[in-house]
This record gives structure tokens, C-alpha cells and sequence, in this order.
């Protein structure tokens, strides 16, 4: 939004440092970015500037090691089990909620996003001690399960959203034509509230592809996911192959939120078309 035209001096200024003080505060916390992203490129297996020459050994490292294809391979497994099931379940608890009859439903929010607020270590290590007792732990299935409820606030946020402006008198008029619950759900529910289902989506794949604590205190030392194996780096033996995972988890990351953001777009523009 440009100046307007009738500010005063003093309006102006304060235009263009409140603008200068934004752009310091990102570049502040992008500067890690800045400084890891090179670093990958780097032909020297030392973490050190000015680089003497370029090199992609270290993508050629990760791509062909086994053990950091064994800990792609498993943090995929666990993210697109996790984005399943947190997807189908926050979806569905989304609906529940969006009822208006729908008893304590204040209550029932808090219960499902008291992940999002509770410090993740905490969450841990009540995880473990509960795993330990019904014998989940070291295992596939924990592990998804875990992220599953890390995960699913943040469908049941995106979705709920969604739902705020969606006109419910239209899944009377599907039951009315002769439909089943299915397939008004199909083919008149879930076609207006996908932006907002994808959107929770990824950002349940995100939750569960990037978390490390969960997995430390979960995972046996044979299930390293991406994010554990450069922990376990770092703290054993620092690798330069740390940076180009790091660099191309940080595409990803963008890719998702540019879809996200677009998705928020498109689910804006059905919003006010359906207004209109």
C-alpha cells in the first residue's frame, strides 16, 4: 500500500523506516538461510568463507549414500502416513465442529489443538512413557501415530476456517435431491472445502517431516528419520552433506508454503464468489 497523498511529513517518515525496520527484521532471520545455502556448494569439507571452489559432491553424497537414503526413505513413510491420517481425522472433527448443535464445542477445540500449545518436549516424553507401556515404541506405527496428533490441529484449524463461509443449506439441497451423506459429501462438500483440506495437508506433511524431538525420544536408533540423522550428525561427526540436506529441505519448505499461499488465494476468490 503506497503513502497516501495528504500525509504529513511526519507520516511519511515514519512510512519508510516502519518499511526499513520490516526488511531488517527479515533479513535477520533469513540471514541463516543465506549463509547455509552456499555452504553446500562449497568444494572444501570445511564450514569456512570465502570458499576456495564450487562443488555439488555433497548432493552427490546424499543421493547416494545409504544412510541418508535410509533417512529419506523413512522420514517419507512416516510424513505421507502421518498426512493420511491427520488429513481424514482433522477433516472429519472440522465437520464435527462446524455443526451447530455440536455440544461443549469451545471444549472440544482446545482439546484437539492442546498440541499446538503444549511444549512439544513434554508431549514427548508423555508419548514415551505411554508407548513403553503398550509396547508401540521403536516402531513405524508410533512414530506415525505421534506425528498424526501433532498434525491434526493444524487440518482441524485450516478446515474449520474453510468452513466459516461455507453455506450449509447446500448439503440439504444434495440430501433433498436424493443423496446419500456420501455423496454429498463427494460431490458437494469436499469440492468447496479443498483448498482448505490441501492447505491442512501439507501442513501436516510439514509438521511431520521436519519434527526431530518426537522422534528422539520415539524411534530406535535403526529408524532415523531426515531431520534425526542431521541431529546425529552434528553431534557426531559434522558433514558438509548437513548443508545440501538442509538447502534442499529449505526448497521444499517454500514449494509448500508458495502452494499453501496459493491455495489460501484461490480459496479467497471461491469465498467471494459465492458472496456475490
Amino acid at each position: 500500500m503506497a503513502v497516501s497523498p495528504y500525509a504529513t511529513p511526519v507520516e511519511r517518515a515514519w512510512y519508510y523506516v516502519f518499511r526499513a525496520i520490516c526488511a531488517l527484521v527479515f533479513l535477520f532471520l533469513v540471514a541463516p538461510i543465506l549463509v547455509i545455502i552456499p555452504l553446500s556448494f562449497n568444494a572444501e569439507p570445511y564450514f569456512t568463507y570465502p570458499m576456495p571452489d564450487l562443488s555439488i559432491r555433497w548432493y552427490e553424497e546424499f543421493f547416494t549414500s545409504e544412510r541418508w537414503q535410509t533417512a529419506l526413505k523413512n522420514s517419507a513413510i512416516v510424513a505421507c502416513s502421518t498426512t493420511v491420517l491427520a488429513t481424514t481425522l482433522g477433516t472429519l472433527a472440522a465437520l464435527g465442529l462446524a455443526r451447530a448443535n455440536f455440544p461443549m464445542r469451545a471444549l472440544v477445540m482446545g482439546i484437539l489443538i492442546s498440541p499446538m500449545i503444549v511444549p512439544v518436549v513434554i508431549t514427548a516424553v508423555g508419548m514415551y512413557f505411554f508407548y513403553a507401556m503398550v509396547g508401540l515404541s521403536n516402531s513405524y506405527t508410533g512414530l506415525i501415530l505421534a506425528h498424526t496428533a501433532l498434525a491434526t490441529p493444524f487440518v482441524v484449524i485450516t478446515v474449520t476456517a474453510t468452513l466459516t463461509s461455507f453455506d450449509h443449506t447446500l448439503t440439504r439441497a444434495g440430501a433433498g435431491l436424493g443423496g446419500t451423506p456420501a455423496q454429498v459429501f463427494f460431490k458437494v462438500v469436499l469440492p468447496l472445502i479443498l483448498p482448505g483440506v490441501i492447505s491442512g495437508a501439507l501442513f501436516a506433511f510439514v509438521t511431520s517431516w521436519d519434527e526431530v524431538v518426537v522422534v528422539l525420544f520415539l524411534a530406535s536408533p535403526d529408524l532415523r528419520t531426515l531431520p534425526k540423522q542431521m541431529f546425529s550428525g552434528i553431534r557426531e561427526m559434522i558433514s558438509p552433506t548437513i548443508t545440501a540436506a538442509a538447502t534442499l529441505l529449505i526448497v521444499l519448505s517454500v514449494l509448500l508454503l508458495t502452494s499453501v499461499e496459493l491455495l489460501r488465494r484461490r480459496s479467497e476468490r471461491l469465498r467471494g464468489l459465492r458472496k456475490g
